[in-house]
């Protein structure tokens, strides 16, 4: 048997400065490694931080948008004032109504009425046409229920400092009662919305929606 000999010193060193370097080595490389999964996970953190405020970011556009599109549709409500006027004012209370243009059937032959400042519907303005249209028409001397009037109202409105414009079609309700002989009264009802129109197809929808009503025969 063989006896190993032992390591000089110089050799000793030599191993232990090698195993040294290894260890060095090995922690470089782990230092490395985990500088790279910080970046990562750096990375990733901003990743997540732009798309959850970019998220946020869209959904806050889209919920102006949104509120934009609610602040632009008008629907109009009326309050009767005595037998023949309306009041009207929008539903939404954060709409305020500049001016408006109430247009009527073209077969009544009026033109349309402009307001300022104070929305309304008065029944002077379409009386004596309606009347003669129904005595044409050989309608009942009273209404058998309520009568409508179809109308296009054109409002422009400003909500929150921002003007708009709303297109719609309405139905003007309405009563008459009385003999053709010792004449007629009128009597405003109320309002009903229709439907939103394009505002260069509003005359044409409107004139389409009188066609079908008895008094336009």
């Amino acid at each position: 048997m063989t006896d190993t000999p032992e390591p000089t010193p110089e050799k000793a060193k030599e191993a232990r400065a090698r195993e040294a370097a290894a260890i060095r080595r090995r922690w470089i490389t782990l230092g490395e490694l985990l500088a790279v999964v910080a970046a990562l996970i750096s990375g990733l953190t901003l990743y997540l931080n732009w798309s959850d405020k970019r998220d946020e970011r869209d959904a806050k556009a889209a919920e102006s948008s949104k509120a934009s599109a609610r602040a632009a549709r008008l629907v109009l409500n009326a309050q009767t004032d005595g037998d023949d006027r309306l009041t009207l004012k929008p539903a939404d209370p954060d709409q305020l109504v500049q001016s408006q243009t109430i247009a009527f059937p073209k077969a009544l032959g009026i033109a349309p009425v402009e307001t300022t400042g104070e929305p309304r519907i008065e029944g002077s303005w379409f009386e004596d046409a309606l009347k003669r249209r129904r005595a044409k028409a050989k309608l009942p001397d009273g209404s058998v229920g309520d009568e409508r009037l179809p109308v296009a109202i054109t409002t422009r409105f400003v909500v929150n400092g921002e003007p708009h414009e709303d297109v719609a079609l309405y139905d003007i309700g309405y009563g008459i009662a009385g003999k053709w002989l010792s004449g007629h009264k009128l009597t405003l009802r109320g309002l009903s919305m229709v439907r939103h129109v394009k505002a260069d197809g509003a005359q044409a929808a409107l004139d389409a929606r009188w066609a079908g009503l008895p008094a336009s025969r």
